[in-house]
C-alpha cells in the first residue's frame, strides 16, 4: 500500500519532470504557432542540450554555467539548421504540413545517427548543479536539482512572457500565431519568424536537456520520450497554447510519477498514452485550452 511519504515524494518529482515536459511542450507550440508545422524533432533538442553540455565539460573542463551556456546556443543554432535546411525549401515550394511534419520526424532520426557517429552511443550524466544533499524533509528527500529545475522552468517561462508582451520581434511572432497571411502584409517577414521560432524552441529544448540530465542519463535515443511526452502536454494544454502546455507538462509528469509507485514502473507509458486518449476523448480542444495567453 502507498504511504504519504511515497505519495508527497512521488508528487515532488512528478512536478519536476513535469516543468520537463512542459518546455519541450512549448517548444511545439512556439513553432506550431508560427507555422502550423508540428515538430517532431523537438525532442532531439533535449538531447543534443544534456550530450553537447556534457561534451564541453569532459574534453575542455569548464564550469557548469559556462558550458550550460555555451551548449544552448549551439542547440539553437541546430534549430535554425533544420529550418533552413529542411524546412525552408519544402515550405517554399508549397509542400503539404503533413509532408513537412514527416520531414522533421526523419530529420529526428537523421541527427540521432549523427549523434551516435560523434558522441558515441553510451548513456552519460554530469553533476548536480548544487552538489550534496538531498535536501530531507522528515522522511522526504529532494535532491538540489529539482529546486534548480522548479527555478529555472518558472525563469524561462518569465522570459518567454517578456518576450512575447515587451520585445518587436516578440509581437511578431504573436501576429504571425494569429494570423500568418495578414502579417505578411504588414510587412512582418513571416519567413524570418518561422527561422526564429525554430531557434527559441531547439533552446528550450536544450535548457530541458541540460536541467534532467544530472537527475537521470542521456544518450542518442531520450529524445523520442521527451518529445513524445511534450507532445502529449501540448495537446493536453491545447495545442498552441503555451501556459496550457506547461500546466499539461506538469499534469503529466504527476500522473506518471503515482502511476509508477502504484503500479511499477512499466505503468509509466501506459499512464501518459492513457492521458492522451482521455483528453481526445472528452477534450478534444485540450484542458487547459481556455487559458488566457493561449497564443503565447
Amino acid at each position: 500500500m502507498i504511504t504519504l511519504t511515497q505519495l508527497i515524494q512521488s508528487l515532488v518529482t512528478g512536478v519536476g519532470v513535469g516543468l520537463i515536459y512542459g518546455l519541450v511542450g512549448i517548444g511545439f507550440c512556439v513553432i506550431y504557432n508560427a507555422s502550423g508545422i508540428v515538430n517532431f524533432a523537438q525532442g532531439v533538442f533535449v538531447m543534443l542540450g544534456g550530450m553537447i553540455c556534457h561534451a564541453i565539460l569532459s574534453k575542455f573542463g569548464m564550469p557548469m554555467l559556462l558550458a550550460a551556456l555555451l551548449s544552448i546556443p549551439i542547440v539553437a543554432i541546430s534549430g535554425i539548421l533544420i529550418e533552413v535546411l529542411v524546412v525552408r525549401p519544402m515550405w517554399n515550394r508549397g509542400a503539404a504540413l503533413f509532408a513537412i511534419i514527416l520531414a522533421t520526424l526523419a530529420t529526428q532520426i537523421m541527427i540521432e545517427r549523427i549523434t551516435i557517429l560523434t558522441l558515441g552511443d553510451q548513456p552519460r550524466s554530469f553533476p548536480e548543479f548544487t552538489l550534496g544533499g538531498p535536501l530531507k524533509i522528515g522522511d522526504i528527500a529532494i535532491g538540489y536539482q529539482y529546486f534548480w529545475i522548479m527555478g529555472c522552468g518558472a525563469l524561462m517561462v518569465g522570459l518567454l512572457w517578456l518576450f512575447f508582451t515587451r520585445t518587436t520581434m516578440g509581437r511578431a511572432l504573436r501576429a504571425c500565431s494569429q494570423n500568418r497571411e495578414s502579417a505578411a502584409l504588414l510587412g512582418i517577414p513571416v519567413s524570418r519568424m518561422l527561422m526564429v521560432s525554430f531557434a527559441l524552441s531547439a533552446a528550450l529544448g536544450a535548457v530541458a536537456g541540460i536541467l534532467v540530465t544530472p537527475t537521470q542519463f542521456t544518450a542518442y535515443n531520450v529524445g523520442t520520450p521527451f518529445g513524445v511526452n511534450g507532445f502529449i502536454a501540448a495537446i493536453i494544454g491545447g495545442f498552441g497554447n503555451a501556459a496550457g502546455a506547461l500546466a499539461g507538462g506538469i499534469l503529466l509528469g504527476i500522473l506518471q510519477a503515482l502511476a509508477i509507485v502504484i503500479f511499477g514502473a512499466g505503468f509509466k507509458n501506459v499512464a501518459a498514452l492513457t492521458v492522451l486518449l482521455l483528453v481526445l476523448f472528452i477534450f478534444p480542444s485540450g484542458i487547459f485550452a481556455g487559458l488566457k495567453g493561449k497564443s503565447h
